[in-house]
């Protein structure tokens, strides 16, 4: 009699299901745990250089790098639970006895595929809320070289204005409107394409008029000379909102603010593709993880004692990884403007689930 419920008995689902999880988790922490031990080897340093900074710097750096770990992670962590989960139950036969009871291959991988889009909603959930937060704040941090962070809301790093031949780096720019503050500006005043003076400033903002900076060193190029001013009016006709999108951070921004970005980039005639591919990637990558038990199932089936176990392994694990190097390869193809953003975002995805829906079927066959 053929079995046509989509799932196995309940017992033996929530049996795999626990064991996906555990597995999973267990991976996971142990990545983290490695990979934060390295990170803070290789950036300690630079911390404790900074006057001041102590133990309680260093577990601040742990704590907003531990979520881009996690939220990073997470997928290869569900691809090798999945292998380890489905190659012990291999290795025990129990994989023959649900397939002698009846149960198709399908049924004995629905409760990971379950479990995983539980894995890609809290995924999802954690980078809106906490990784997306700890991206920004490590971001000012950093670029106050683990410095004292000047207060301010919506602080972006390294932003960059081309406004008309001059170009514009900002070190810092904080705020919203006419209350935007920036900190560390170089202007590289060009003629023709040809750079005659290079203005510094160590802070500024908005001012009736135009913008501000303060503490300004002036060195102009044809005389060689250097000038020194308190202050310096410049860019009357430069908006707000070119410096607070001109740096535009996917990272950075959860998936309504990003999506709000792009809406004023589009207002103002900016160019958007690479921040849509970002954008339909924020959904896209914590979906990744209901693919790893589809591409990870070759290591369920064929028999533990034919010595094959070990190489479906590797072929499950070779599917995974192929399916990160896709999915990177077209999100920068995306960033470049090659792909289109929907095409960056979804393509590997909707590819490897063909693949792992072939193998799938293949294997039952």
């Amino acid at each position: 009699m053929i079995n046509l419920n989509f799932f196995p008995s309940r017992p033996l689902a929530f049996y795999m299901a626990r064991l996906f999880i555990f597995r999973s988790l267990a991976v996971l922490a142990g990545l983290v745990v490695i990979l934060m031990t390295l990170d803070l080897l290789g950036n300690s340093g630079k911390i404790l250089a900074v006057p001041g900074n102590g133990d309680a710097e260093l577990w601040r750096y742990a704590g907003l790098r531990l979520p881009q770990l996690i939220a990073r992670f997470l997928p290869f962590a569900v691809l090798l639970g999945t292998l380890v989960t489905l190659a012990a139950l291999n290795q025990n036969s129990e994989i023959v006895s649900m397939k002698a009871a009846g149960i198709s291959a399908h049924q004995i991988i629905a409760p990971l595929v379950l479990t995983a889009m539980l894995f890609a909603a809290a995924h999802f959930i954690f980078n809106e809320r906490i990784v997306t937060r700890a991206n920004a704040a490590l971001e000012a941090w950093e670029s106050a070289d683990y410095g004292p962070v000047p207060p301010g809301r919506g602080i972006q790093s390294n932003v960059s204005l081309a406004h008309r031949d001059d170009l514009i780096f900002a070190r810092q720019v904080t705020g919203q409107g006419d209350g935007v503050r920036f900190a560390g500006v170089t202007i590289y005043a060009r003629t023709d394409g040809t750079l005659r003076r290079i203005v510094t400033g160590e802070s500024g903002g908005r001012i009736p008029g135009g913008w501000l900076l303060r503490n300004v060193t002036i060195f102009d190029l044809d005389s060689g000379r250097l000038q020194r001013l308190p202050q310096l009016r410049f860019g009357a006709d430069i908006r707000p909102d070119q410096f607070t999108l001109a740096s535009v951070d996917p990272d950075q921004q959860d998936f309504w603010t990003l999506r709000q970005s792009i809406a004023e980039l589009r207002a103002v005639e900016r160019p958007t593709a690479m921040l849509e591919a970002n954008f339909w990637r924020k959904l896209a990558m914590p979906m990744s993880s209901i693919l790893m038990p589809l591409l990870g199932a070759i290591a369920a089936f064929g028999l533990a004692r034919s010595g094959q176990l070990f190489a479906r392994a590797v072929i499950g694990m070779a599917l995974g990884f192929a399916y990160f190097v896709a999915d990177n390869f077209a999100l920068a193809m995306g960033n470049l403007g090659a792909y289109p953003p929907l095409l960056a975002a979804w393509g590997p995805f909707l590819l490897f689930l063909l693949i792992g829906e072939t193998v799938l079927i293949r294997t039952e066959e």
